[in-house]
């Protein structure tokens, strides 16, 4: 499980590591939805519920309902429907009793208390204004028309037309500052904003556009996983990039994600369930500490590199998401502190894990 991506880990210096503590979900059973507290605004019965990726104020109200309702949020309320708003959401479906599908349908905006009783009435026609001199009208561009995109026909650098145009004005709706604006050249301008998004997304700043920057951007959508998690497993600051099936020692490949962490950092279960196992540097040379966590589905979750395992935790103990189960250290066959995290579905074989904590990617440096 050693990292072969040397250049990543020589050049991120982690800072100051965050204590963002992400508790478990304090709320069980349907009984979460009944003693909420309603919130401050609700939806009209006719308005269309806000969809994943979504940046509005029916966004926010759905997410002080969740916070209402006792579920962690990280982001707090910040009206972007984005993965771990959609992740808390699907928690909450789950604890209420409702399918988890992290969609806000209407059977779960009216338990979250989201839907008045009865429609919003319209609004009375306002008296026509005075006629007053119009100004001259302004020239605006017409918008360049919808580019739907697939992992074949993402723009690489030297093309122009609608699509870089797109992937631009994509850039520049995430706040990133393209030279030139959206002119649909696909130039050293558009290469180092591509660069400078990546960075804050921790995908490796190629300034090519891959599948995961297409998906952060929205230009692809995300892929259905097969597995959920609740929490990420690594308290910030921290760092990874997608290293499935990459070579390692002895003609292995590599079954996991290499999240780099300073060592000590707190490590998290990352969904309910029971330790199954733990394994001790001192018998297990390849992993060194490590535990798994099992889910009651079967799906398993493997951490390996612990410095030590936290206090009370062994195989047999039942945690809870966001609880402290380990630390991060460099045990086993490795000597660079990370976590190597691996998921398990049904407990069955390794699946690649890089879209699953990518989902809930709290891994921001500090």
């Amino acid at each position: 499980m050693r990292i072969s991506h040397t250049t990543a880990i020589k050049t991120f210096t982690i800072g100051l590591v965050a204590t963002i503590a992400i508790s478990a979900l304090g709320a069980t059973g349907a009984s979460a939805a009944t003693s909420a507290a309603t919130p401050s605004a609700a939806l009209a019965q006719s308005v269309q519920l806000p969809k994943f990726g979504e940046v509005s104020e029916s966004v926010k109200l759905m997410q002080t309902a969740l916070l209402k309702n006792g579920f962690t949020l990280v982001g707090g309320v910040d009206g972007t429907f984005s993965p771990r708003t959609r992740a808390t959401l699907r928690s909450f479906q789950k604890v209420v009793g409702l399918k988890a599908t992290g969609n806000l349908d209407r059977k779960t905006a009216k338990v979250l208390g989201l839907l008045n009783a009865t429609p919003v009435p319209a609004p009375v026609a306002a008296p026509a204004p005075a006629p007053v001199a119009k100004p001259a009208p302004v020239a605006i561009p017409a918008p360049a028309p919808a580019v739907t995109f697939t992992p074949e026909t993402l723009p690489v650098i030297g093309a122009k037309g609608e699509a870089v145009a797109t992937l631009q004005n994509a850039l520049i709706t995430a706040g990133v500052v393209v030279k030139g604006g959206a002119d649909g050249v696909f130039g050293a301008g558009t290469k180092n904003s591509i660069s400078a998004f990546q960075k804050t997304k921790n995908i490796v700043a190629s300034g090519k556009v891959d599948v995961d920057t297409a998906v952060e951007l929205g230009l692809l959508p995300r892929p259905v996983l097969e597995v959920t998690i609740a929490v990420f497993p690594v308290q910030p600051a921290c760092y990874f990039i997608d290293t499935w099936q990459e070579a390692r020692s002895a003609n292995r490949l590599h079954e996991g994600v290499d999240i780099i962490a300073n060592r000590g950092t707190p490590l998290l279960a990352v969904s309910d369930g029971v330790i199954t196992r733990a394994y001790d540097a001192a018998t297990s040379s390849l992993s060194g500490n490590g535990l798994r966590l099992t889910a009651a589905d079967g799906t398993y979750f493997f951490y390996a590199h612990l410095d030590s395992i936290a206090p009370g935790i062994a195989a047999g103990t039942p945690v809870k998401a966001g609880q402290v189960i380990g630390f991060v250290g460099s045990t086993g066959n490795t000597t660079t502190p990370h976590l190597h995290f691996e998921v398990h579905p049904k407990g069955g074989a390794a699946v690649n894990p890089f879209p699953i904590v990518k989902a809930v990617d709290a891994c921001k440096k500090k």
